[in-house]
């Protein structure tokens, strides 16, 4: 069980909201289809296939490619015309690239501090950073927070080190590798991996954010010729985080508290709180806990069955990730049909290529949707069934087909609903049920 620690010694991290971010309930699902390999079961404007493309050196005295070769890219996310049912790759405007919210790290001595994206679903730490093209770095430095390695006493350079991350939109980010000093909320790492951003696709540019900071498992880290440690596997390493403790937790605020920008939504590392639980008038004993299985660099978690309005789904083997960088829930096409059938008014749009519901739904005719977390069923909080407007009266729902994903990916839409312990030191994922009307309260700070 978590120790108990002073507010003094132990501090929240908080998320900041990002206010220049606009929901897209298309844009957040092209986003996961692209990030997790993602084929969509149900029709719609975007798809996976094929595409033929010429490389060559392009000829400015002959207006052509000299040398040019076709090749052929397989499982591309592309998207049809709608007037030759052509598909073609899906524009960067097409897919979500920015973070609703984003916390503050610091890197460096003296300190640089950056706006990062907190991501479980991925384990690489890169940063914007002074290797990026000058052109780059002239046009957003008034935008963005560009750490310069130059101007830190700690950092080191691994020579021999590269990192790449790249989507099926063609979208991608890569450069090269040091180790730096990394201050999250109280906890200073020694000698953190900083992934150093000498390349960013188009796609990567349109974020607010800094960078990533990625939660998931070291297994999945891009660095080669060897993976690097996160920022959670060295705390515990370092012992920055005592032993029985090597856990963070995660608070995510509700919609509700959309004009705050601090305060609704926070990390802890090290620490359950113990304010947050005596909000919610339970004990760390109180905490559902279910095994992890990180063979994929996932918190990976057994999750057989849902229920829809009192009606139990059965699912044989089901697994389901927690991922912080998904905003939406995605999950079977049965477990979507069985909650959208329970919508008056709901449909399939092809257009959106999701399910959208009337705004104008009563609460009392939302259904009561949970999913199971091991041997233990949470519920989706019912204002997080409404994602995003979707135009003519219609809203995009918070829940939506996995598509091809042998897996559930549980994202914003249910971790705003729950207390999130994710416990690396003993490969657990733990929940506490926050109830629908705390959506938007705040707790003050505390630790358990």
């Amino acid at each position: 069980m978590a120790t108990t620690a002073s507010t003094t010694q132990r501090l929240r991290v908080p998320l900041y909201k990002n206010i220049k971010h606009v929901r897209s309930g298309p844009k957040s699902y092209a986003r996961a289809l692209a990030k997790f390999g993602i084929n969509p079961t149900k029709e719609g404007p975007i798809y996976r296939g094929s595409k033929a493309e010429s490389r060559g050196v392009l000829s400015a005295a002959k207006g052509a490619l000299m040398g040019a070769q076709t090749l052929v890219r397989e499982n591309v996310l592309l998207k049809r015309d709608t007037a030759s049912d052509e598909g073609d790759h899906v524009p960067a405007t097409d897919i979500e690239h920015d973070a609703e919210y984003l916390c503050p790290v610091e890197i460096g001595s003296p300190a640089q501090k950056l706006m990062l994206d907190f991501d479980t679903g991925s384990s690489d730490l890169w940063v914007w950073s002074d290797k990026l093209p000058s052109n780059v770095k002239s046009e957003y430095a008034s935008k963005h927070t560009i750490y310069d390695s130059t101007k830190s006493s700690t950092f080191k350079n691994m020579s021999g080190s590269t990192w790449q991350i790249s989507y099926g939109d063609g979208s991608s980010s890569s450069g090269t590798v040091g180790t730096d000093n990394v201050v999250i909320g109280s906890v200073t790492v020694e000698k953190q991996a900083v992934e150093l951003a000498n390349n960013l696709s188009t796609e990567f540019q349109q974020g607010a954010g800094d960078g990533l900071l990625g939660l998931g498992y070291p297994n999945i880290n891009t660095v080669k010729p060897a993976p690097v440690a996160t920022p959670v596997k060295n705390m515990i390493d370092q012992s920055d985080i005592p032993k029985g403790s090597e856990i963070f937790t995660a608070w995510l605020g509700s919609w509700k508290d959309a004009d705050s920008t601090e305060g609704t939504s926070w990390y802890t590392f090290g620490f359950i709180d113990a304010d947050a639980l005596k909000s919610l008038n339970v004990q760390a004993e109180d905490v559902k806990y279910t095994p992890v299985d990180s063979s994929n660099g996932f918190w990976q978690f057994a999750s057989t069955s849902a229920k829809v309005n009192g009606k139990v789904i059965q699912l044989a083997n089901n697994t389901a990730i927690a991922d912080t960088g998904t905003t939406l829930a995605l999950v079977s096409d049965q477990v979507c049909e069985a909650v959208y059938d329970a919508i008056p008014g709901a449909t399939y749009d092809y257009m959106q290529q999701g399910y959208v519901l009337p705004t104008n739904t009563a609460v009392d005719k939302l259904p009561e949707v949970q999913v199971a977390v091991g041997d233990n069923l949470f519920s989706i909080h019912k204002e997080d069934l409404i994602f995003a407007d979707a135009g003519n009266g219609m809203s995009y729902g918070g829940i939506q087909s996995r598509g091809s994903m042998p897996l559930d990916i549980l994202g914003d839409t249910f971790l705003k609903g729950v207390y999130a312990v994710f416990d690396q030191g003993n490969e657990r994922f733990g929940a506490v049920q926050r109830p629908e009307e705390q959506g938007a309260t705040q707790v003050s700070g505390g630790a358990f």
